[in-house]
């Protein structure tokens, strides 16, 4: 004889995540029937105790930094930042042609959170753009402190 050995079945996403029936009561006959979402966990357990898992708080942050909107097109930036006609290569029009990259990388990362290559290339541009900006500042503080200020940078 064969033995059977009952299964234990496990929750999957699918029933963790199932919509709750909720009946209300409308008048004494009728009932009218909704679905409700469960409400997510907002915290995480840990481990530090041996008998009793310890709750501690999930912080979500967003350091927003509110950037003054930039033209749509490249070369409406360069004619906007440029010190003269022509000028493509001066640190005002570099700044500000990379802060246009970085807002555009920003918005996509946004919806796509596991790009992580594109991750990688945000990091580079925004690393390229403080040694631009260190490097302004060190030549001309003023030119610094203006471009900060026009762009809207916080530093």
């Amino acid at each position: 004889m064969a033995k059977q050995t009952a299964k234990k079945t496990t929750a999957t996403k699918a029933t963790k995540t199932a919509k709750v029936l909720k009946a209300v009561e409308l008048n004494e006959e009728e009932v009218k029937v909704e679905t409700v979402e469960p409400e997510p966990t907002k915290a995480k357990a840990t481990k530090k105790s041996k008998g009793k898992a310890e709750v501690a708080p999930v912080k979500k942050t967003s350091a927003k930094v509110e950037l003054a909107p930039l033209p749509d097109s490249k070369q409406e930036i360069i004619e906007i930042y440029a010190q003269k006609q022509g000028d493509t290569g001066s640190p005002e029009v570099q700044v500000a042609l990379l802060t246009h990259k970085i807002l555009r990388l920003t918005e996509h990362l946004e919806g796509n959170k596991k790009d992580n290559h594109s991750r990688r290339g945000l990091l580079k541009v925004i690393a390229k753009r403080r040694r631009i900006l260190n490097y302004l500042q060190k030549l001309d503080e003023q030119r610094y402190k203006d471009l900060i200020k026009k762009i809207g940078l916080k530093k």
